[in-house]
């Protein structure tokens, strides 16, 4: 089944793009708990088993929120509503959770988990619970605070430069481009609909003017969407960049060396000088001196977006980080 979603030449104006913390918190879960494949973030999610598991053992809300997760279908959408702002403070985020009514929370728990094998009986009792919001809310900032918030310069980056490239390519190019590598189970139809393949019944729904919400994520969890309508309707997807492996091939290195084998293999996507100083660990003028020398060598170009200076592989690049791309 599919979710079809409407649009009109004035959606494109309104839709806009965000970065939202908390529900990177909550996606962070999902893979901790093993309810997605970590991929590039093995290491990450092995350094968090241990906080995790304390967590676990501490906040009763954290291992309710795990048992409601399933895959493409309902999930409660309090927990991690999408962002006002474009860059919204998680305390802002996680304040909005906390002014959720329980009668709320208790709907969408009744719905979620419709279809759900029943939960132990502790877990019952957290969800049954008058203080549910409470408890969510406090496991979702301990989870923050204590696994996330250390990675987020990183997480941050891929996200913005992931925002810069594609809102520019909705503007300038319009849906296709923007929506071209959102994800397989994402689809553009030139009559004006998105198309969302879940596993839920099919169902439309009309923009009307509202446009969109995108919230790219880190992690390769896939596509979610918040498409109710006491929500701005949104699509989560993982950015572009997000599976870019940490780990650089000898041959590369032993060639170029590991720095500028890692400053060109982050290159798959345009990023910032700030962007991979934080995604690189290093300071900005050992970033400028390897951006220097790529760029010498023929195998970086920069140019300018805005106010941003976007640096990017040229076609010699891509040839030398992937063999199989014939060079120019």
């Amino acid at each position: 089944m599919a979710i079809r979603i409407e649009v009109s030449p004035g959606d494109v104006v309104a839709t806009r793009f965000a970065v939202s913390p908390l529900i990177v918190t909550k996606l962070a879960l999902w893979v901790l708990s093993g309810k997605k494949q970590a991929g590039v973030w093995r290491a990450w999610a092995d350094r968090a088993r241990e906080p995790y598991g304390r967590l676990l053992a501490e906040r009763p809300g954290l291992g309710a929120m795990v048992t409601l997760f399933r895959d493409r279908r309902y999930n409660v959408d309090f927990a991690a509503p999408p962002p006002a702002g474009v860059d919204t403070p998680f305390e802002v985020e996680i304040a909005a959770v906390r002014a959720t009514s329980a009668a709320q929370a208790h709907r969408e728990i009744a719905r979620n988990l419709d279809g759900m094998p029943r939960p132990p009986a502790a877990v019952l009792d957290v969800l049954a619970s008058p203080d549910v919001v409470t408890l969510f809310a406090d496991a979702l900032q301990a989870l923050w605070e204590e696994i996330v918030a250390p990675a987020w310069p990183r997480f941050h980056a891929i996200l913005e430069r992931d925002v810069i490239q594609r809102a520019g390519r909705l503007a300038t190019y319009g849906w296709a481009a923007a929506l071209a590598d959102l994800s397989p189970r994402v689809r553009w139809h030139p009559d004006g609909v998105i198309e969302v393949r879940a596993e839920s019944p099919g169902e439309t729904r009309r923009l009307d003017g509202r446009g969109l919400l995108f919230v790219p994520s880190p992690f390769p969890s896939g596509v979610g969407s918040y498409l109710e309508d006491a929500w701005p309707y949104a699509i989560s997807y993982p950015a572009r960049g997000a599976g870019i492996p940490h780990e650089v091939p000898d041959g590369l290195t032993g060639l170029i060396g590991r720095t500028r084998a890692r400053v060109l293999l982050e290159l798959a996507v345009p990023a910032t000088t700030s962007h991979l100083v934080a995604l690189l660990g290093l300071g900005l003028g050992t970033v400028g001196d390897h951006l220097g020398a790529l760029r010498r060598a023929g195998l970086v170009a920069r140019c300018r977006t805005g106010r941003a200076v976007l640096y990017h592989r040229t076609a010699l690049g891509d040839a030398l980080v992937s063999p199989s791309v014939p060079p120019p």
